[in-house]
């Protein structure tokens, strides 16, 4: 496999990015694409390890700190599916999955299980390196205080129903005073759906507001998102109290109380 060279001018138009060294891990048991991958990454000042199993992924992420994980899909022992799941139990970490498995069904699985991003092999390494530079951009926006300040949110957190989002922590704790892990995606489409309770948006809309990212999308990616909150709120998706299917129309944020 070879890689293109990187281009001057699209190295130009990513100095205010390159201000930081970016760390990612990537976990895929091909050697010869790791090695490959990690040595194209370094030109775009972003400094990799990498591992071929879920063994190797754990090792790694407890002794270092990553900005985000490359993860392969089929991997010897617990496959990429598997993997994505535990991290999003526990992390929030951005996660970008890069399978040869293409079908829609794999994607939406990846999407739902809180994957960022999905790409198929064999890709074209530059169009990896741009939904990175994407990814990185927009979670590291949605958590600079700075930024937060000057979009000028009128609350740190909001209460619905027992339940406390705080935006700045990006932690969502429950009526019992448990913290319920949330990926960036659900993060922002809870946010969301508090600022315009009692409102129905469009998938469209929601897609708009919770994704913020510049890949192809599709409806059935929001219904996933969607499904996953409910999960987390514990809404039962058959009769749901708090986030309503509108039909036709998208959904609608249903909470009796919130200050």
């Amino acid at each position: 496999m070879k890689f293109l060279e990187p281009a001057p001018v699209e190295a130009r138009n990513t100095h205010e990015w390159r201000a930081r060294t970016t760390r990612a891990l990537i976990v895929d048991d091909n050697l010869e694409l790791r090695e490959l991958l990690g040595g194209y990454l370094t030109r775009f000042n972003i400094d990799s390890e990498a591992v071929g199993d879920g063994h190797g992924m754990r090792r790694a992420l407890a002794q270092s700190q990553f900005d985000v994980i490359i993860l392969d899909l089929m991997l010897p022992g617990e496959d990429g599916l598997a993997l994505c799941r535990e991290l999003r139990s526990t992390s929030d970490i951005p996660i970008l999955m890069l399978t040869a498995r293409c079908e829609p069904a794999d994607r939406i699985i990846g999407l739902e299980l809180g994957a960022d991003d999905y790409m198929a092999k064999p890709f074209e390494p530059r169009e990896l390196v741009a939904r990175i530079q994407s990814i990185l951009r927009r979670v590291r926006d949605d958590r600079d205080p700075a930024r937060i300040e000057q979009r000028q949110e009128p609350r740190t957190s909001i209460s619905f129903d027992g339940w406390t989002l705080h935006s700045v922590l990006r932690q969502l704790q429950s009526p019992d005073d448990l913290l319920v892990p949330l990926s960036n995606a659900e993060f922002r489409l809870l946010w969301v759906f508090l600022e315009r309770p009692r409102r129905v948006l469009s998938r469209e809309q929601l897609l708009d507001e919770a994704r913020g990212r510049s890949i192809e999308a599709f409806d059935r990616s929001i219904d996933l998102l969607v499904s996953r909150l409910r999960q987390k709120l514990g809404d039962d998706p058959r009769s749901p109290r708090l986030i309503k299917t509108v039909r036709g129309e998208g959904y609608l944020f249903d909470a009796r109380e919130i200050a």
